[in-house]
């Protein structure tokens, strides 16, 4: 009779066990909104939706996106998710700033996260946001370039002229003039995230001008750079993913902008139960925020990859502080 009591007790235990056990286990679901380029970009919005399919296959999360095919989606996509009861929405860019921040003060009690963007001082306290230094890749490319170069040409095209594509281009000259003071650099931007046939016109004029390296932030424009690079047996190099498998005789390196463990690291923190809105985490350099492609080592010299491991030990250290502006970059080329 006291072995069965036991017993009973013991079967009683388990099931409470399991009972809160299974209370306990959320299953956390966490979603994103793509900017205009599409989950399918092969640069940005990809490596956002590459962090979440991370996070969905090591902490169990539930994943979902919804793609925005003009600015006008944004509020409605959010909305949409929203309205799904997501623990954490995310924003891919940072076009989509006024339509994370208008939701969230209407949702209070929703968690978002935007990617690009920061609120500074007024941003709301259920809104996380990343944001990037992508000078310091640009710099590390732009070095690579210069050196690199045999026409003492080389081009930057930019997608939309913004503060933030103005730091790859500053961080790229910069690279460039640190390797070759004499190197001419062509600047061109499409005013465009999404058009890649501009992107290869412009890349064309450039490589005809005898530019024989271009550099892109541009998104989906930067397709149509690599495609003219391919064709013209020149080189590109990359941005935001390593971007080497659309043309792996053709693209240099890339200047990569984890996106991906960005999404992943802030997703983390809410299955953890330590998401922090109303605060800023910028990725650099050093905390591999940023970098440059794997494969750069199949067509960059060693001797070269080497100089630039040098410069990423002299930029975390402080000995070098890339230039982001204007009159920080024409200060740092004096």
């Amino acid at each position: 009779m006291k072995k069965l009591f036991v017993f009973g007790l013991a079967v009683i235990f388990c099931s409470v066990f399991a009972l809160v056990g299974t209370a306990t286990a959320k299953k956390f679901k966490v979603a994103m909104v793509t900017d205009v380029g599409g989950v399918n970009d092969q640069s940005f919005n990809q490596s956002a939706w590459e962090g979440l399919k991370r996070a969905k296959k090591e902490l169990g999360i539930k994943i979902a996106y919804k793609e925005s095919r003009q600015d006008a989606d944004y509020a409605p996509n959010m909305e949409t998710l929203t309205d799904a009861e997501f623990d954490l929405i995310w924003g891919i860019g940072f076009l989509m700033g006024d339509a994370i921040k208008s939701t969230a003060m209407i949702n209070p009690d929703q968690n978002y996260a935007i990617i690009d963007f920061s609120y500074g001082p007024e941003t709301p306290k259920n809104v996380g946001c990343a944001v990037f230094q992508e000078e310091q890749p640009s710099f590390l490319v732009g070095y690579i370039a210069g050196r690199m170069t045999k026409t003492n040409k080389v081009g930057f095209v930019g997608g939309i002229k913004f503060p933030l594509i103005e730091r790859f281009e500053y961080g790229f000259m910069a690279g460039v003039k640190l390797a070759n003071p004499k190197c001419e650099i062509l600047r061109q931007y499409a005013e465009s995230f999404t058009d890649a046939a501009k992107g290869k016109a412009i890349a064309n004029n450039m490589y005809q001008q005898g530019a024989d390296i271009v550099f892109h932030a541009s998104g989906g424009v930067g397709d149509g750079v690599i495609e003219a690079a391919k064709e013209k047996g020149k080189w590109a190099i990359g941005v935001d993913k390593d971007q080497n498998f659309l043309a792996p005789d053709n693209v240099l390196t890339s200047a990569m902008k984890r996106v991906d463990i960005a999404i992943y690291h802030m997703s983390n923190t809410m299955v953890k139960g330590e998401f922090k809105g109303g605060e800023t985490v910028v990725y650099n350099l050093s905390n591999n925020g940023v970098g440059i492609a794997p494969t750069s080592s199949k067509h960059v010299p060693k001797s070269i990859l080497d100089e630039v491991d040098g410069l990423i030990g002299k930029i975390k250290a402080g000995e070098i502080v890339v230039p982001s502006t204007n009159d920080a970059y024409m200060s740092f080329i004096k």
